[in-house]
């Protein structure tokens, strides 16, 4: 194992309980982790919670604690979370650490040797939300964008970071190094806020307002912007400057964070590496906001969804798996329960789990649970060989550029052909007839499965160690490594195979009748044109999309099978035939319902639905009045 592999999550601030927007940030630095464990790597995964500050005084206040006795319980909280999320780091740092109090002393000492430390007064506007100086380009009507409240003016000496010294250096950085700040549109980003002059970075605090802070190495009466404490645990983790494992994996180190912490990320640390003299990380890799119905899921905003509350109603990897399917990496996402729900039951029940019961039921009711040894293969059997090897390679790109929810779909279309191959080749007819094909059949049927199981460890570990338990395999989870995956074969199970119950049982909603209830007067509504709420209508996700590819569907009078980019692929199946030519439907942008539950239509599963309008002249897509980028929202 010649190879390193460094992730980190943002250390998570304690001044709320953790939410699913923490959640979604662990998981993915998990799966990159679990994936470059059998990439092989040697990796070392990263978590923790950032401690000082304004807020947590007033947090711990408001709880009548003091900020110590506080922060030990909310950070507990987290510490014991993810465990129950199956999330497996190998170190959770705390900022309250010693180790980590000293490591940021010793950085302040060597900066403020540098020259890039100075003393002065300063007036600005201040947001105790953010904890941070903002400029007036920054505020949106006036106010923080993250917050929504006016920053309040103050006006106090302090000691500022001279930020402004590494700007040059870091464009020129950035611009070198293309994949450092992904996806692309947050790279722009950070290159538009560096085409205006940088400000020096002001790094303490007065004691005279905060004393719950780590106090500057050169003065006592100051302690230290929790901006500058926080992101040195990237490297106080690993023992800086001296530990080994600071020498083995800093120079492999990514970070997940999302955007909203972007410009510390993406600037002040940096800089503060290089003023250091510290090469570095290698990438900065930022997803979006998780949206209910009234905007960005938020603890400031008190709109939060417990990850643990999901998880016990619908099961780990259900959540996991929602999570990472339905958000573009980088792209906002909605969430909701429903959507979960049709996840689970339309990809989980119905494909995944379906394909894994009926596969152990045939292995157990036509050969008693040994598989036999295959038959001669033919072109349908070497055609899911094809697919089933190809994915690896597909699947394995797909992670790297950080597109999780593509790496799903190559899966799911892969567990579609097993589906279509076991109807097609029918192997309860087979059981009558032919017991060399069948077991041949059988045969490609485990093989297949037995890689799926393998590439879905890093997504669905539990779910996917059971199917490898049910397979009847000797190796499981890490035992795997993708160069072993490849080999086709590798699938004989060490004992008999049995059926099991269900991976993912249907959720099945309830419909209550609310008889005890008062019924509610009804509203006035316009002749034949039923009423439906604000917050019924915001459920609706539209996005711009831009079709690929069309073709007929084979039997159908009316439907056309379209490839559409929506900053993801998805397939809709669409009633054009006739109104429109496949070529011409190539190139136009398109409005698309994207949240729907898929459905079949002839066999072709449909994600999603076109608008269009309908007179006398015959059908017409909506389409937007000028190129919009794939995947914009419309409001």
């Amino acid at each position: 194992m010649s190879k390193q592999f460094y992730i980190t999550t943002p250390i998570y601030y304690v001044n709320a309980e953790p939410h699913i927007g923490h959640a979604y940030t662990t998981i993915v630095a998990d799966v990159l982790n679990r994936f470059h464990m059998i990439s092989p790597m040697e990796t070392f995964f990263l978590t923790g919670t950032d401690e000082h500050g304004d807020k947590i005084v007033a947090a711990a206040e408001e709880t009548g604690q003091s900020p110590k006795e506080y922060v030990d319980r909310i950070s507990g909280m987290f510490k014991s979370l993810w465990p129950k999320l199956n999330i497996s780091y190998d170190q959770f740092i705390r900022t309250t650490d010693l180790h980590h109090q000293e490591t940021v002393r010793l950085i302040l000492s060597r900066v403020k040797e540098k020259g890039d430390i100075y003393f002065s007064e300063y007036e600005g506007l201040y947001c105790l939300g953010c904890e941070r100086f903002y400029t007036d380009r920054e505020l949106v009507d006036g106010k923080c964008p993250d917050h929504q409240t006016e920053p309040e003016v103050i006006k106090e000496a302090n000691y500022f970071f001279r930020m402004s010294n590494y700007q040059d250096w870091l464009i020129e950085h950035i611009n070198q190094h293309p994949d450092f700040i992904r996806p692309e549109r947050y790279r722009n980003e950070v290159l538009s806020f560096l085409s205006e002059p940088l400000e020096d970075l002001c790094i303490s605090r007065p004691k005279s307002r905060l004393k719950w802070g780590i106090t500057l190495p050169f003065d006592d009466d100051f302690v230290t912007y929790v901006w500058f404490d926080a992101l040195i645990n990237y490297v106080s983790a690993l023992g800086y400057p001296e530990g080994d494992q600071f020498r083995k994996f800093w120079p492999s180190a990514q970070h997940v964070i999302a955007k909203d912490i972007l410009k510390p990320h993406g600037i002040y640390w940096p800089c503060m590496l290089k003023s250091a003299g510290i090469e570095p990380y290698q990438h900065l890799n930022v997803h979006g906001y998780w949206n209910l119905s009234q905007g960005k899921m938020s603890k400031s905003l008190g709109n939060v969804v417990s990850p643990l509350e999901l998880v016990d109603v619908y099961g780990l990897d259900a959540f996991r798996y929602f999570l990472l399917r339905d958000m573009v990496f980088g792209l906002d996402s909605s969430f909701s329960e429903e959507a979960l729900v049709a996840r689970l039951n339309a990809d989980l029940a119905n494909d995944l789990g379906n394909l894994v019961s009926r596969s152990l039921t045939m292995a157990q009711k036509y050969f008693e649970g040994d598989l036999p040894e295959p038959g001669p293969s033919r072109e349908a059997d070497e055609e899911l060989k094809r697919s089933a090897l190809e994915l690896i390679d597909i699947y394995a790109g797909l992670i790297e550029d950080l597109a999780l929810h593509k790496a799903l779909m190559a899966i799911w279309e892969v567990i579609g052909k097993v589906n279509r191959y076991i109807d097609y080749m029918a192997p309860w007819v087979l059981a009558k007839s032919d017991r060399e094909r069948l077991a041949t059949v059988i045969c490609h049927i485990f093989e297949t499965l037995r890689i799926i199981a393998a590439l879905l460890w890093p997504f669905i570990p539990g779910s996917a160690e059971k199917i490898q338990e049910q397979l009847g395999l000797s190796k499981k989870g890490t035992d795997f490594t993708l160069e072993e995956i490849k080999r086709w074969g590798m699938g004989r199970p060490v004992r008999t195979i049995t059926k099991a119950p269900a991976l993912f049982p249907r959720i099945e909603k309830e419909k209550k009748e609310q008889q005890s209830k008062p019924s509610a007067p009804k509203k006035k509504k316009a002749p034949g044109l039923p009423l439906i709420s604000f917050e019924d209508f915001q459920k609706i996700d539209l996005r711009i999309g831009r079709i690929r590819e069309a073709e007929a569907i084979p039997g159908s009078k009316k439907l056309i099978k379209l490839k559409i980019d929506i900053g993801e692929e998805r397939t809709v199946v669409a009633g054009l035939k006739g109104h429109y030519a496949e070529e011409d439907l190539i190139g136009t942008e398109i409005l698309l319902v994207a949240n729907l539950a898929p459905v079949k239509l002839m066999g072709v599963e449909s994600h999603g639905m076109l608008l269009a309008a309908s007179d006398e002249a015959g059908l017409h897509l909506l389409v937007p009045d000028a190129s919009t980028a794939p995947g914009s929202r419309v409001k």
